[in-house]
């Protein structure tokens, strides 16, 4: 169990990372990636999001949707157990942490569509995790968010001082760096 458990936290954070392999939650990832701090803040809101995402959409799905053979509508029902977490998140920074709030700007609200967030709760399902396995494969597909956003933001913070030809400034030189992070990421596929 506690073997099966690690392999999928390496397995969802490095090998199969949910920005750099399964391309999605772009949007945050080049958005809010221009600044650390930022990023990191974004990271840890996604890590809160998805992993409690995980866990209520499990539980809602293993004794709600499952025993009442209405799984049809766990797409609309995860979009609503999201939406209510970017919400509480939302209020949650407004009240208490205020600077990473105006940061975060739009880019907060949009993890309510973040493909990430609602791909890790498909997964889960798809995959037949159990609520335990689900949870930890949210945290550690958040965690490979994180980690994602966080070199990207320290290389962006890093390239503004370098001399960037004029027709790469801008989001081309942002998307090769990414194209360049995935290639670098593909090494992971190796540990398992």
């Amino acid at each position: 169990m506690i073997q099966e458990l690690l392999i999928i936290l390496i397995s969802s954070s490095l090998v199969s990372n949910v920005v750099l392999s399964q391309f999605l939650g772009l949007c945050p990832f080049l958005g809010v990636s221009k600044k650390t701090n930022t990023a990191s803040g974004m990271g840890v809101a996604v890590i809160f999001v998805i992993t409690l995402a995980s866990a209520v959409a499990g539980v809602i799905y293993k004794y709600v949707l499952y025993p009442l053979d209405i799984t049809y509508l766990q797409t609309i029902v995860f979009i609503l157990v999201i939406a209510a977490l970017v919400q509480f998140v939302e209020m949650f920074l407004k009240k208490f942490i205020p600077s990473l709030y105006e940061s975060l700007g739009v880019y907060l609200p949009l993890i309510t569509t973040n493909c990430a967030v609602l791909g890790v709760a498909l997964t889960n399902v798809q995959k037949e995790y159990g609520i335990l396995a689900g949870v930890v494969n949210g945290f550690a597909t958040a965690v490979g968010f994180t980690i994602s956003i966080i070199i990207l933001a320290g290389i962006r913070e890093k390239m503004e001082y370098n001399d960037v030809p004029k027709s790469f400034k801008g989001m081309p030189i942002v998307l090769i760096t990414a194209g360049l992070m995935a290639i670098a990421f593909c090494g992971f596929s190796g540990l398992l």
